[in-house]
């Protein structure tokens, strides 16, 4: 085997240049007792307008013993309530249809299989009114041509926009007097903000109604209150404290 022979100038000059190596990658190293504070907090901010939309749905449900007859009853009374619905001056853009479906019935009984007893069709549009005011007379037009599933109201904000910035302006006064606060009382104060990170409005859930016949309606129109629509906007933000 062949040995290196080194001299001690070459083996003191590789020392030193370990040992210099060394020094630096500890000086690069953070020091977690001189690392800043950092506190993290959490606000929401919160406004109200009054609603000038409304969602809801109409739908028909048919049954029959055969699939062409059950769903060709749907469509009859399907194209009722959308003639309906155009004839109340709902706009073409605020009708979607939503749902169409065709499903086997079956009776069950124990220890036998199941006896296929007719064929369901369900055919569901929703709707967009922006006359609230018309709804809860749309709600009766469409019970008294056909349609025996309703579901909703929803109300919305349709400019909805410039009130969540309302929302997000509250949410970080909200925020920044949280952490002055908290900094105050550890004997602290605020350097400068590090980080801000938002989380999604709140658009309010559609409240369930029902209707499935005529004759469980009163002769006035159905009431529909609006109300008040609340957006939400929440915020996080991290602050360097000192």
């Amino acid at each position: 085997m062949r040995m290196l022979n080194l001299l001690p100038g070459s083996i003191a000059l590789a020392a030193a240049l370990l040992a210099t190596a060394a020094s630096a990658q500890m000086a690069m190293m953070p020091d977690p007792a001189n690392a800043p504070a950092v506190l993290t907090v959490s606000a929401e901010g919160r406004v109200s307008r009054a609603p000038d939309i409304v969602e809801l749905s109409g739908g028909v449900v048919t049954m029959a013993p055969t699939a062409a007859a059950a769903m060709a009853e749907n469509a009859r009374r399907m194209n009722a309530v959308v003639a309906a619905v155009r004839q109340a001056g709902i706009a073409e853009r605020d009708i979607q249809t939503t749902g169409l479906s065709l499903q086997p019935q079956y009776r069950y009984e124990e220890n036998k299989p199941p006896i296929l007893t007719g064929y369901q069709a369900n055919n569901t549009v929703a709707l967009r009114v922006r006359r609230i005011a018309d709804a809860g007379k749309l709600l009766d037009t469409l019970v008294s041509v056909g349609a025996n599933q309703i579901q909703g109201p929803n109300f919305q904000v349709e400019a909805a926009e410039a009130a969540l910035d309302e929302a997000r302006v509250m949410a970080v006064k909200t925020a920044r007097a949280r952490a002055e606060l908290y900094a105050k009382a550890a004997g602290m104060k605020i350097k400068r903000i590090t980080a801000i990170s938002e989380g999604g409005g709140y658009v309010p859930s559609p409240r369930p109604m029902m209707m499935t016949a005529k004759a469980e309606m009163a002769d006035a129109p159905t009431p529909v209150a609006p109300g008040e629509v609340a957006l939400n906007m929440n915020v996080t933000m991290s602050f360097q404290l000192e």
